[in-house]
């Protein structure tokens, strides 16, 4: 049924709109059809910003009408229909989809709407307002005018605090100076309720615990005006707590490594660095726990500090809960400081973890297939936060959207072990006072992976990483890997694929360089967490040098050619990359999202070809989506032309170069499948000419005649931020046409693209 739902509520317009018209013989006699409302605000003087006041005070109307479609009553008509004694099943369920109860002129009750308008003019600062209504009457219908006379609003002369005890008055002084309120303003309610929240805060901050915006309350005094002005009193109400106008300072600073709601008695207390670890045996050493607690002895209580230990504590990895609590501790020492004792229970996740994934994978080179991978997991290993994976992985891909073609499908087997320390490992101490929004982390890893691509080759490689992963704020994330080695050995490579090398010695060239050593560095500001706004951005700039320092003890060949490092030809290139995204969030579930991308990478000193690993590609479900992966470019460059290419295509089509636009419209469909409109332009270039692709594949100045272009339709799976995706694209602009011919949409050999996860 839900399949063809589209169909069945179409269905049902179109019947319902031979009969709309019939509902009147429904609507009792001594009832009218309510049809809406109308507001007119009647002034004496000019309203600033008259759409914001007219929009709130719709706001309290009520009810609402009937909902029309095209003119028509089609939920009222239906609701209609159901109240026959046996409406039948196909009028029930259409009742249940889109009946609505009607709203007769009974159900307006105008004088409790007038009661609201008039409050929500006085709390705008429009004092002694009128409010009006009057029914428009036909012979089953009515609707309701509404009239609001709005007088000249009052206001503000002065803002001052009123009288109150030490020393809250003193720090309630201070931010009465910096108010946003400005002598002229109109009273608003509104506002006010913004200003106590604001005093509450900073309040908060300077040690106040048990201060409560509503212990605040503004009194208006218009007794020495007579033109509409007020003054404007700030104090406190009646009866407000002692302990509410002291701030509190923190005594003690108690922290539970280990803690279980089930204990009771703990044997161990160590002092460190002004706190007290309990634990019944050293689970997490003291000096690495401490860097995370920005809670300290002697300071004044700050809720803004409580949130930051908490926060940098879940980073560790090691804790399932954390949970900061505070108590008050009697004092006879003074009546104008408190006293706190912090507590921080921290309860921790299974030491030892096993977990077993069988996982359906997508890769960004169209590869899609099964995989299943086993990990191992110890944390806190050495007792200070850290996490030991290992991973063992299997899995089979085949290329998907394309007929059969050599290395289609492949073989992967890997492992990959991996540690994770919740601090910097570095020769020289750096203060992690510096890093106040979060710690960073330190990875290593080490892995090996073995693959067997059909028909072609197999790779034999190795990775070995150190580097360091920081969140500087919520939305900006820094990681570096000043230590990126791989080594990769070409294995039992096939007559086919030894033919494809001889027609292409740049290909083979960026084969030979086994050998990378070098830094990568990475950007990335995210506002895409943040899934509540209407515009979002995002931007990833990405780093990557390779061969410098090696270069230093790099050995000359007797021979000119390539230095090696232990026998290793090495490798040696810049390559930087630059990713803008946009999404505008303009209605529910329903986004515009806009992508950009540049990259370039350099090879230089010891290489005259970026490594294939490392080189650029274009098409596909993670690219421009109407073309195959890795078919399009570079440049013009077109394989079918080509009287050389005896293999009729060459090994991926790569390039050094790389430019790429997208945008997409998604919506949605029904209940978790979603759908989406888009369009795509991209390409990949050389920098320097390779000779095999006759000059067309050299960047120049007509670059964007070059850009292969498409556009489709896109269906999307999405449950729970996990999304199955489907595109269907062809393309309208390929720039390996001749001149004059490339501008095509031709729709009649799409290209489907299957991936996991959005495109961007």
């Amino acid at each position: 049924m839900k399949l063809h739902l589209k169909y069945i509520l179409f269905s049902a317009f179109i019947f319902g709109s031979f009969y709309s018209c019939s509902i009147a013989k429904y609507i009792p006699e001594d009832e009218r059809l309510y049809t809406g409302a109308s507001l007119i605000i009647a002034s004496d003087s000019i309203i600033k910003n008259e759409d914001g006041l007219r929009t709130e005070l719709e706001t309290v109307i009520s009810p609402e009408p009937n909902s029309k479609l095209l003119g028509m009553y089609l939920g009222l008509y239906y609701y209609y229909k159901n109240q026959k004694e046996n409406p039948g099943f196909i009028n029930r369920w259409l009742y249940k989809k889109l009946g609505e109860k009607p709203v007769y002129q009974s159900d307006v009750e105008t004088f409790d709407v007038e009661d609201l308008l008039l409050n929500r003019l006085e709390n705008r600062g429009f004092f002694y307002s009128k409010a009006s209504s009057k029914f428009e009457e036909s012979e089953q219908k009515a609707a309701v005018a509404y009239t609001v006379n709005v007088p000249t609003p009052y206001r503000m002369e002065t803002y001052q605090l009123d009288s109150l005890p030490a020393p809250i008055y003193g720090e309630i002084e201070t931010l009465v100076e910096t108010t946003p309120f400005t002598k002229g303003m109109r009273f608003d309610l509104s506002s006010m309720k913004l200003e106590r929240l604001r005093i509450d805060n900073n309040l908060k901050k300077k040690g106040y615990y048990n201060f409560d915006d509503s212990f605040l309350i503004f009194e208006a005094d218009t007794n020495r005006y007579h033109n509409k002005s007020f003054d404007l009193f700030l104090k406190l109400k009646k009866a407000v707590p002692k302990k509410a106008t002291v701030p509190y300072r923190i005594a003690h600073v108690n922290i539970y490594p280990n803690y279980e709601t089930a204990d009771s008695i703990y044997t161990t207390s160590i002092r460190y660095n002004d706190k007290n670890f309990i634990q019944k045996e050293v689970f997490f050493k003291p000096k690495y726990l401490d860097p995370f607690v920005t809670l300290k002895e002697s300071e004044l209580y700050n809720p803004e500090t409580s949130r930051n230990t908490a926060r940098r504590l879940s980073t560790i990895g090691a804790y399932k809960y954390v949970n900061i609590q505070y108590k008050e501790i009697d004092t006879l020492a003074t009546d104008s400081l408190g006293l706190l004792e912090a507590n921080i229970y921290l309860s921790p996740l299974n030491k030892r973890a096993f977990m077993a994934e069988l996982q359906v994978v997508t890769k960004s080179n169209s590869f899609t297939g099964p995989a299943l991978a086993l990990t191992y997991s110890n944390r806190n290993v050495f007792g200070g936060g850290e996490t030991y994976n290992t991973t063992v992985k299997v899995g089979y891909e085949a290329q998907m959207g394309g007929g059969k073609n050599l290395g289609d499908s492949s073989l992967e087997l890997g492992l990959k072990n991996e540690l994770i320390f919740p601090r910097v490992i570095f020769p020289i101490k750096i203060n992690d006072d510096f890093f106040k929004y979060s710690i960073p982390k330190t990875k290593t890893s080490v892995s090996v992976d073995f693959l067997d691509r059909q028909k072609l080759y197999t790779l034999l490689s190795g990775t070995v990483l150190f580097g360091y992963v920081w969140d500087a704020n919520r939305y900006v994330t820094h990681q570096i890997n000043p230590i990126s080695i791989s080594y990769t050995d070409l294995m039992n490579s096939s007559p086919e694929f030894e033919d494809i090398l001889s027609v292409n010695p740049f290909l083979r060239r960026s084969f030979e360089q086994q050998f990378i050593s070098g830094l990568t560095y990475s950007f990335t500001y995210n506002e895409l967490v943040d899934v509540q706004k209407t515009h979002q951005k995002y931007l990833n700039f990405t780093l990557d040098v390779a061969g410098n320092s090696i270069s230093l003890f790099g050995k000359e060949q007797e021979v000119a050619g390539p230095k090696t490092f232990l026998g290793l030809e090495y490798a040696q290139y810049a390559k930087a990359d630059v990713d803008l995204r946009y999404h505008f969030n303009f209605a529910k579930e329903q986004t515009i999202a806009a992508r950009v991308f540049a990259g370039y990478g350099l090879a230089y000193g010891n290489s005259d070809v970026v490594p294939f690993v490392k080189q650029y590609y274009a098409g596909g479900p993670y690219s421009v989506r109407a073309f195959r992966i890795r078919s399009l470019g570079p440049g013009t460059y077109n394989a079918d032309e080509d009287t050389n290419n005896t293999s009729n295509s060459f090994f991926d089509k790569t390039g050094n170069i790389r430019l790429e636009a997208n945008l997409e419209y998604r919506f949605p469909i029904v209940s978790f499948l979603k759908g989406a409109i888009f369009a795509d332009a991209g390409n990949i270039w050389n920098s320097k000419e390779n000779p095999v692709f006759d000059g067309k594949d050299k960047f120049s100045s007509d670059f964007i005649s070059e850009l292969g272009m498409g556009a489709g339709v896109g269906l999307r799976v999405d449950i729970q931020s996990f999304v199955i995706r489907f595109d269907l694209a062809a393309p309208f602009h390929d720039p390996s046409l001749p001149k004059g011919q490339r501008f095509n949409f031709d729709v009649s050999k799409p290209i489907l693209n299957f991936a996991i996860g959005y495109p961007f």
